[in-house]
């Protein structure tokens, strides 16, 4: 057990350091077009769908068939966890104090009002890290670790342009390049505190596995279509972004296969 924890947990925080990889380019070549961030953007949302149905779902239904029997059973099991998961990322959204992080009141109100904007979504960002970590948590709590590295390489992969898009973020407020890095990097590094809580509650009950999974993927689903695709579509990319997203998504899907094959 021991060794799967720890295994989970180094997992997760590779994953979670992907963040600050992907921020390197802000140091060598600056800020990246707001057109190729946001098609980045579109590929993280596209690994995350694939992973979210690939590695989490589907083998969470089959664990669910394992202890409930197949058909409606199972999938409601599993459909409990999807909804506990949407609606706790809903709650932190919805209650975490992000004002604190938001600074200069007495600027100019657009100034405030862009500031604000960029801190939520470093914000939200990190949040949900927190069910990533998760997510890879369960999938080495499973009895096929294969799940685990999967999930913790389709994480590290969407967690690339995350990085970029934070730091350039970041560097648009004056921070500079090294700063903007560094804080994409502790964006993520609270992964493992999510796979620690996953990994361990899995292996202390494994019937818990298909609701944790099922959890896992509703949180991921919540942040696609909360906090990733609305930030892609917001600057008149929406060609591009779908476009990433697509090839996110079966880049991530033939990985899966091939990986659990």
């Amino acid at each position: 057990m021991d060794g799967t924890i720890l295994t989970g947990v180094m997992a997760s925080a590779a994953a979670g350091a992907a963040t600050g990889l992907g921020a390197l380019p802000m140091l060598a070549f600056g800020r990246p077009s707001e057109r190729l961030g946001d098609t980045l953007l579109g590929f993280a949302a596209g690994v995350m769908l694939a992973a979210s149905f690939f590695s989490l779902i589907l083998p969470g239904i089959d664990a669910a068939a394992e202890l409930v029997g197949k058909g409606a059973p199972a999938v409601g099991l599993v459909i409990i966890g999807i909804l506990l998961g949407a609606a706790a990322l809903w709650a932190m959204n919805r209650y975490v104090p992000h004002e604190h992080f938001v600074t200069g009141s007495d600027q100019d109100p657009e100034v405030t009002a862009r500031i604000r904007r960029i801190w939520l979504f470093v914000l939200a960002i990190t949040i949900h890290n927190v069910p990533e970590g998760l997510a890879v948590g369960v999938g080495f709590g499973g009895a096929d670790d294969s799940h685990g590295w999967t999930l913790a390489t389709a994480i590290g992969l969407q967690n690339m342009p995350e990085g970029l898009a934070v730091a350039t973020a970041l560097a648009g407020l004056g921070y500079g390049r090294l700063a903007a890095v560094g804080i994409a990097l502790a964006t993520g590094m609270v992964e493992p505190l999510g796979a620690l809580l996953g990994v361990g509650a899995v292996t202390l009950s494994g019937s818990l596995l298909p609701v944790a999974l099922g959890f896992a993927a509703g949180a991921m689903l919540f942040v696609i279509s909360n906090e990733i695709i609305p930030e892609t579509h917001r600057k008149g990319h929406e060609q591009l972004a779908t476009s990433g997203l697509m090839v996110g998504l079966v880049v991530m899907m033939f990985l899966d296969v091939t990986f659990t094959a």
